[in-house]
């Protein structure tokens, strides 16, 4: 930070945040963009995403959350009621444009004091994974928070989670560290590495996402221009 503002006492002081009120509570209503739907969890969708998200091929898509996967149907229509009802989280279901319930994440850590928020339990079926659904997702999410006035957007995870960092640093999030044996899971040891998006940096990223999100970069053949290359030229 150049020029820090200084108070009486000649010490550095932080930009001032003007006006500043606390954000509104995250809450979601239908989202409908171009590649995806996202709806509220609700406790129907146990259904349709148990197979998408459970079964004898999908155990290492629960490797990095917080719950072993679930045993059973049953098992997995419990942990959907308590995701649904849950008054600190909200849990967040993607459609396809087939109409398919494809996976699911959450907004966590949601701290309307400071306009801060993360976006974390991603659990994406193999069919939405590496799709522009998926990205499509991410955007319509990310939009909704600031939309709501938020200043800080996170995303947090194992640091062994290669996938769900390089989905991070490829969407424009800024990794800001990694948290040392920051808690112990399914009894072991995870570092955690942060990164984040602020409001002042969200302008760049919504164009570039919305840019490769056209129709007109994808073609049968695939992407057009990647993204990390749409947000380069801005």
């Amino acid at each position: 930070m150049s020029n820090p503002r200084r108070n009486a006492y000649g010490q550095p002081l932080g930009p001032e945040v003007a006006d500043w009120s606390p954000a509104p509570f995250p809450d979601v209503t239908v989202m409908t963009g171009r590649w995806c739907r996202l709806e509220p969890l609700m406790q129907h969708h146990a259904e349709e995403l148990y197979a998408e998200l459970c079964g004898p091929e999908e155990g290492s898509l629960w490797t990095y959350l917080a719950q072993e996967m679930p045993a059973d149907e049953g098992e997995f229509s419990d942990l959907v009621e308590e995701w649904a009802l849950a008054t600190d989280r909200v849990t967040v279901v993607v459609r396809t444009p087939d109409g398919r319930a494809r996976g699911l994440f959450s907004y966590l850590r949601i701290d309307r004091a400071n306009g801060a928020v993360e976006i974390g339990a991603v659990l994406f079926g193999r069919a939405l994974q590496r799709t522009a659904a998926a990205t499509e997702a991410f955007y319509l999410a990310a939009r909704h928070v600031f939309a709501l006035g938020y200043r800080r957007y996170e995303w947090k995870c194992d640091s062994l989670n290669a996938p769900s960092v390089r989905a991070a640093l490829r969407l424009g999030f800024v990794e800001e560290g990694t948290f040392r044996k920051a808690i112990v899971t399914k009894g072991r040891r995870r570092d955690t590495t942060w990164f984040s998006i602020t409001d002042d940096e969200w302008p760049n990223r919504r164009t570039a996402l919305e840019a490769w999100l056209a129709p007109e970069n994808h073609t049968e053949a695939g992407q057009v221009r990647r993204l990390e290359e749409l947000r380069g030229d801005l």
